[in-house]
C-alpha cells in the first residue's frame, strides 16, 4: 500500500514552534553536493512560499476570527519551514548561480510532470512551458560566463543540458492569450490538482526571485535580461495558475496546499542522498501532516464536506528530480514554433502576438538577443552543453 498522509498522525502543531539555533542549518556546499538537492531546495521554498501568500490571502477574506487565528497559527510555522528551506542554500552561491539552479528546477520540475500529468490538455500547458525555460537556462549560462567567467556546467552537471529553446524573444505575447481554460473540479484527477498547484508556486517563486534581484547587477546587460525574463515568469504564472479551476471554495484549495506539502516532502525525502537535508525533509512531512489534519477539519466544519472527496486515496508515485533530456529534445524537435492563441495553441504567428511583438522589441533586438551577441563578440562561440548530440532543430543547430 502506498503513503496516505490522511491516516498519519504528526507532530502536535504545539511542538512545532523552533527556537533560533533549530532554525540556523548548515546551508549545502555549493561545489560538491548533488545538483538535484539545490532543486529540490528552490523547489519546496517556492512551495512555502505559495502557502504563506495563499493563507494571507484567505485571511484577508475570512471573517471568522477563529479562523483567522488558526490560520496564523500554522502560517508561522510555515514561515519557519520556509526560513530553514531557503537558508539551506549556500551563501557563497552568486546570484547567477542560482538563477541556473531555478531554471534546473524549471525544466526538469516542468518535464517531470509534462511525462506524469494525466490530462492532455494540462500536460500540453506544461509542454509548452518547458520549451522556454529551457531557453531562459541557456540565455543565463552565457550571461554567466560573460560576468562571472565560468561555465555552467558545475553546476548543473550535466544532468540537464544548455542549448537553445523556443527563443526567448518569441514569449512575449499579449496577456489575454496567456490566459488557459481550468481544470473541472468535479472530475479531474487528483493528481492534476497537484501538478497544477506545484508549478503554479515554482513559477510564481521564479517571477519573485526575478523581480527582486535583477536590479542587484551593476552590468547592463544583465539588468536589462533579469527584467526581460521576469516579464515572461509573469506570464508563465498567469498561464499555469489559469488552470485551477477558480470554483474551488477556500476550503478546498486550503487541504489541497497542505496535501501538496506532504506529497512533495515525503517525495523528497524518498530521494534525497545528503542526509541533513533529508532529516529537514523528514521533519517538516511530519509538521505537515498535522497542518494537513487542521486543513481537513476546517473544511468538515466550514465547507460541509469530506476531503476524500478531493484527495487520491494515497500519495501518488514519488515526484522526481530526474533528467528529462530526450523529453525535451523530443519537444524541441515539434513544438518550438508554437505560440499561444486564445487558450489554444497556434503554429502561425497572429495578428495580436505580432503587434505585442511590435510594441515590446520597439523594433530592436530584446536583452535576449543582445546577450547572446555580446557572448559571440567576446567568446567567437555560443555557451552550450549538448550532452545528447546536436540540436534537433537544424535552424537552431551552432554555426562555426
Amino acid at each position: 500500500m502506498g503513503f496516505n498522509p490522511l491516516d498519519h498522525q504528526g507532530i502536535p502543531l504545539d511542538r512545532q514552534l523552533r527556537n533560533w539555533r533549530e532554525l540556523d542549518v548548515e546551508p549545502v556546499d555549493p561545489d560538491h553536493g548533488d545538483p538535484y538537492t539545490k532543486c529540490r531546495i528552490i523547489a519546496m521554498n517556492g512551495i512555502e512560499v505559495e502557502a504563506i501568500l495563499f493563507s494571507h490571502q484567505f485571511a484577508r477574506h475570512c471573517p471568522d476570527l477563529d479562523v483567522k487565528r488558526q490560520l496564523a497559527e500554522v502560517r508561522y510555522i510555515e514561515q519557519q519551514q520556509q526560513k530553514v528551506v531557503n537558508w539551506l542554500l549556500p551563501g557563497l552561491a552568486s546570484v547567477l548561480e542560482t538563477t541556473i539552479s531555478y531554471e534546473q528546477v524549471a525544466v526538469d520540475l516542468t518535464g517531470w510532470i509534462a511525462r506524469h500529468e494525466p490530462d492532455p490538455y494540462l500536460r500540453q500547458a506544461y509542454e509548452f512551458g518547458v520549451l522556454e525555460d529551457f531557453d531562459h537556462l541557456y540565455r543565463y549560462a552565457n550571461l554567466y560566463e560573460m560576468i562571472e567567467h565560468r561555465k555552467a556546467e558545475s553546476i548543473v552537471d550535466g544532468l540537464t543540458e544548455v542549448m537553445p529553446g523556443r527563443p526567448t524573444k518569441f514569449h512575449h505575447r499579449h496577456p489575454a492569450d496567456n490566459v488557459r481554460e481550468p481544470y473541472d473540479r468535479s472530475t479531474v484527477n487528483p493528481l492534476s490538482r497537484l501538478h497544477a498547484l506545484t508549478i503554479t508556486a515554482a513559477e510564481q517563486q521564479t517571477m519573485n526571485f526575478y523581480m527582486n534581484v535583477g536590479p542587484q547587477y551593476m552590468e547592463p546587460i544583465a539588468r536589462r535580461l533579469y527584467q526581460e525574463i521576469g516579464l515572461i515568469e509573469e506570464e508563465h504564472v498567469t498561464h499555469y495558475e489559469s488552470l485551477v479551476d477558480p470554483g474551488e471554495s477556500w476550503w478546498e484549495q486550503l487541504v489541497t496546499h497542505e496535501y501538496n506539502e506532504c506529497y512533495l516532502y515525503h517525495s523528497f525525502m524518498e530521494q534525497e542522498p545528503d542526509p541533513k537535508v533529508k532529516a529537514v525533509w523528514e521533519l517538516h512531512l511530519n509538521m505537515e501532516l498535522e497542518h494537513l489534519r487542521i486543513a481537513c477539519d476546517l473544511m468538515r466544519r466550514h465547507d460541509g464536506r469530506e476531503p476524500r472527496e478531493i484527495l487520491a486515496p494515497e500519495l501518488p508515485n514519488v515526484l522526481t528530480f530526474e533528467e528529462n533530456k530526450q523529453f525535451v529534445r523530443g519537444l524541441l524537435d515539434t513544438q518550438i514554433d508554437l505560440t499561444t492563441l486564445g487558450t489554444g495553441y497556434v503554429r502561425d504567428a497572429h495578428e495580436r502576438f505580432e503587434t505585442m511583438q511590435e510594441q515590446i522589441h520597439g523594433g530592436e533586438e530584446p536583452p535576449s538577443e543582445q546577450v547572446m551577441a555580446q557572448h559571440q563578440e567576446l567568446f567567437g562561440r555560443e555557451y552550450r552543453v549538448e550532452t545528447e548530440g546536436e540540436h534537433p532543430d537544424a535552424a537552431l543547430r551552432e554555426r562555426s
